[in-house]
């Protein structure tokens, strides 16, 4: 016997539907690409939504085309997440940090039609146009721009654009399990790869980064996404914020530490999403400028392990909850959340405090297990290290366009992080499997060396990576940035080990840089750390 309840299928312009008609009028400020401030509203951004998903209609655009976007945090891309999904197109966001080759190859990989750029990428896009086979329409996230037009033939502007469109445009209704965006891992090794979301993986996800246990967005919250939208869709945010009617601060270009303050103070942004290196750059700035930053009640760290000391600058010093959280592209990208359970309000405020340091516990509709080398399951003991494996709602099942994929171990998806699992399911990333460091047979955490490193005052940030040992095979090597005006020495930085850890696992040497290389997304590249410091400990 089936349920007698209603069945609709979970689209992604069911999302913008609801901000639509219960939270019309909720603001949203979108900072453009030449710095001025934008105001509208939900009401607002449904409305050219549908006038562009009308227009891209009567494009003669085939279903399930793919519809890229190289542009920053700002309405019209929120404009454009909604109408193309919504319209049955394939929301494509194109990181523009990737070298132009990797773009070439990913725009034509994913046989995009169209390609939305803000202005910044003009430049970027007319050297790419004449090696991008598939797109047939480039179109300026702007009014005319008759710098454009002498730059790349053929442009359309999108304010022209969307006066094509229909505002009544009715979104049309499809299987929830037809493909709705599609984000490309950042290529570490090999080509990048696809990772194609549906509607249903979409707002499933939505309801679950919308649990008081996950990130809660709520209609009360000033929410400000600092992670790009290019990166696994701003984690998600700007569809759990149509879900919930929150008011949204829209960055734009400038994610620098001044003007992420300056935004927070100015529209009493309270809820704030980004990756470590970005809260670096604020929290420097707001010692400086000595703001408070009075309304920030909770910032969600993730895309990287978070230092302890950033935790603790944020909760100490301004009275910020921060919610440390993993996931991947691959999981679009929820994973896990740090959030306490009821028993521990129990324990002494440190203890309660270094439970915070772990990356969460997954919330309902992600499983985590971890395995030996031989794919056996693990204890969850909190000890035991393994090799994590996922499985879920809003998880991949096999990459965009590639043949002969094996990627999966009986329903399980490898992530390549290294992690221990406690019994009530809270996960630590001790690595990712290709960083840590085996010294004479015993494993050591490059992430645990950095987190004590970064909480030395005297530096700014760090990174530690294995290099080649002659007789240990490999140890640990600590390549750090100095803070502004500071000359740390190598023996003080090194005595800031003790009684940290255990002596065997403190780094045989210190070498300081002016600064670490990044990748797209922020994540420091340690594979080319390797190669520059190959030979450190050998030669």
């Amino acid at each position: 016997m089936l349920g007698q309840m209603m069945t609709q299928p979970l689209l992604i312009s069911s999302l913008i539907n609801h901000a639509d008609k219960y939270h019309g009028q909720t603001e949203i400020y979108s900072v453009e690409t030449d710095g001025s401030v934008t105001e509208t509203n939900w009401a607002e951004v449904a409305v050219n939504a549908r006038r562009l998903a009308s227009a891209l209609t009567k494009l003669g655009l085939e279903p399930q085309a793919r519809i890229g976007t190289m542009a920053w945090n700002n309405r019209r891309h929120l404009e454009i997440y909604f109408a193309t999904s919504g319209a049955g197109f394939v929301c494509h966001t194109v990181n523009p940090r990737l070298f132009p080759e990797q773009l070439t190859y990913i725009i034509n990989h994913a046989q995009d039609r169209v390609l939305f750029f803000d202005a910044t990428f003009i430049p970027l896009v007319a050297a790419l146009q004449e090696h991008l086979t598939e797109v047939q329409y480039f179109v300026l996230m702007e009014p005319r721009n008759e710098d454009a037009v002498a730059q790349i033939p053929g442009v359309q502007f999108y304010d022209e654009l969307i006066e094509t469109g229909d505002a009544g445009f009715e979104w049309p209704s499809f299987n929830e399990n037809t493909a709705s965006s599609l984000c490309y891992t950042s290529g570490t090794t090999g080509n990048p790869k696809g990772v194609l979301y549906s509607h249903r993986s979409t707002v499933l996800h939505s309801f679950g980064s919308n649990t008081r246990d996950v990130i809660g967005f709520s209609a009360m919250d000033v929410v400000m996404p600092v992670v790009p939208m290019f990166h696994v869709n701003a984690w998600g945010s700007p569809y759990a914020c149509a879900m919930s009617g929150s008011r949204l601060v829209l960055p734009g270009p400038d994610l620098h530490g001044e003007a992420l303050v300056k935004l927070i103070d100015t529209y009493g942004v309270t809820l704030a999403l980004g990756v470590p290196t970005i809260w670096q750059g604020l929290l420097a700035y707001a010692a400086q400028s000595g703001t408070t930053l009075a309304s920030l009640e909770r910032t969600v760290i993730g895309g990287a392990a978070c230092p302890p000391s950033m935790i603790e600058t944020f909760r100490e010093t301004y009275g910020v909850d921060t919610v440390h959280a993993w996931g991947m592209s691959e999981m679009s990208p929820l994973g896990t959340a740090n959030q306490p359970l009821a028993k521990h309000l129990n324990l002494p405020v440190d203890k309660q405090h270094k439970l915070r340091e772990s990356q969460g516990r997954p919330c309902y509709g992600v499983e985590l297990k971890i395995v030996d080398d031989d794919g056996n399951d693990l204890p969850h003991d909190g000890e035991t290290q393994g090799d994590l494996l996922v499985r879920g709602f809003w998880v991949l099942d096999s990459y965009f366009q590639m043949q002969d994929q094996e990627l999966l171990q009986d329903g399980w998806f490898a992530t390549g992080d290294v992690a221990t699992l406690d019994p009530d399911g809270y996960m630590t990333i001790r690595d990712r499997s290709k960083d840590i460091i085996k010294s004479g047979g015993e494993w050591i955490s490059s992430v645990e060396l950095e987190n004590i490193a970064v909480a030395h005052p005297k530096l700014a940030t760090a990174a530690v990576v294995g290099v080649p040992h002659p007789k240990w095979d490999e140890r640990p090597l600590l390549v750090a940035v100095k803070a502004e005006g500071e000359e740390p020495t190598v023996e003080e930085i090194l005595a800031f080990y003790d009684g940290k850890i255990a002596n065997w696992q403190v780094p045989d040497k210190v070498v300081f840089v002016d600064a670490l290389p990044l990748n797209a997304t922020g994540k420091v590249l340690k594979r080319n750390l390797r190669a520059d410091f190959e030979n450190a400990l050998t030669g």
